[in-house]
């Protein structure tokens, strides 16, 4: 889907307004852009929950802030801002989910874990599961509503939504992440308070069985999770298998979409790096640092035979008890950029 421009320059005069001059369009559009420009951070965020794609969730920001200038002179105060914002990015959104599939990662297409002398099968027809560049921005500044932001944004988190039906995902949302009452969610998604609740009942049962223990954050890591993490970086650059699997869990899991295995415990976690990477050495793979889903993360970059060090994978870790339990390797290149990492190094 293209981008589309960052103001509502192209679009048609609202709806009630008379068409004016350049001029005066553009006043207007800077005038509204400076009331919501603020929220585009929170909103691509929420879409981003309700998607589970970044590159989906920045249009989708895109296509609520048309409507919602289209629509301005409809805006009657009854709720701030910020929540006639929201209702109409989750409309889009639901409208958007009616047309798509949920987006998963390996583990969630609920196939056993696979065997690491197995070939590699990729799924390119899947629409995988995308990361989100750095942390989520606080909607609220109160604490405990920061942290709930930020768990909100963890892979894990949004991997499990893929679980639920858009209706129990955006019921969820609402109301556990942004705190909306239940008749405040009923309203958004123009349906009963029963229905809200019934909906939100079987979201949470469904939600503690899909969703699996995923770590410290990247702000929470202490010291030594932060050597941890380093040491793990450094066994990629030594190639030290040994020391790379040390570092795991007992119960690990690696998954790296697009292919579709998915790999638990060291030992086969170790099978797979060993065997199907194609370093070979010392010095063959390279890493610079970054945060995903709020979580540590690194770009992966590997030597070719020129001796230039490309972009091979970006890999989101999670941390628990004082070892990494499981590791998202995303293949998809143009991920790069948007965590502002090079393509060459």
């Amino acid at each position: 889907m293209p981008h589309t421009s960052g103001t509502a320059d192209a679009v048609s005069p609202a709806p009630g307004t008379a068409a004016g001059t350049a001029t005066s369009e553009a006043e207007v559009d800077a005038d509204f852009m400076a009331l919501v420009a603020p929220l585009r951070r929170e909103l691509t965020a929420h879409c981003y929950r309700m998607l589970g794609s970044v590159h989906e969730a920045e249009d989708l920001v895109q296509e609520t802030y048309v409507r919602a200038w289209r629509a301005q002179q409809q805006f009657e105060g009854r709720s701030s801002l910020r929540t006639w914002m929201y209702t109409i990015a989750t409309r889009v959104c639901l409208t958007a989910l009616e047309k798509g599939s949920r987006r998963p990662l390996p583990t969630g297409l609920g196939q056993p874990a696979t065997d690491a002398r197995a070939e590699l099968v990729q799924r390119p027809e899947i629409t995988w599961l995308e990361p989100w560049p750095g942390a989520a921005e606080p909607a609220d500044p109160d604490p405990a509503a920061v942290v709930v932001g930020q768990e909100s944004i963890r892979l894990a988190f949004v991997a499990a939504l893929q679980h639920l039906t858009p209706i129990q995902r955006a019921v969820l949302v609402l109301r556990e992440v942004l705190g909306y009452s239940a008749a405040e969610t009923a309203e958004v998604l123009q349906t009963t308070v029963a229905a809200v609740n019934s909906a939100l009942q079987r979201s949470r049962a469904r939600l503690a069985s899909a969703q699996p223990s995923d770590g410290a954050r990247q702000d929470d890591l202490d010291d030594r999770a932060r050597q941890l993490v380093e040491r793990y970086a450094e066994a990629f650059e030594r190639y030290d298998i040994p020391a790379l699997v040390q570092l795991l869990t007992e119960d690990a899991t690696w998954e790296m979409p697009p292919f579709e295995g998915w790999y638990s415990g060291p030992e086969q976690i170790g099978t797979l790096i060993r065997t199907r990477c194609p370093a070979r050495g010392p010095g063959d793979m390279r890493v610079r640092w970054t945060v995903a889903n709020g979580q540590p993360a690194f770009g992966l970059y590997m030597r070719g035979a020129d001796g230039v060090h490309r972009a091979f994978h970006l890999q989101v870790l999670s941390v628990r008890d004082g070892r990494i339990d499981h590791v998202a390797a995303f293949f998809d290149l143009s991920l790069f950029p948007r965590f502002g990492l090079p393509e060459t190094l």
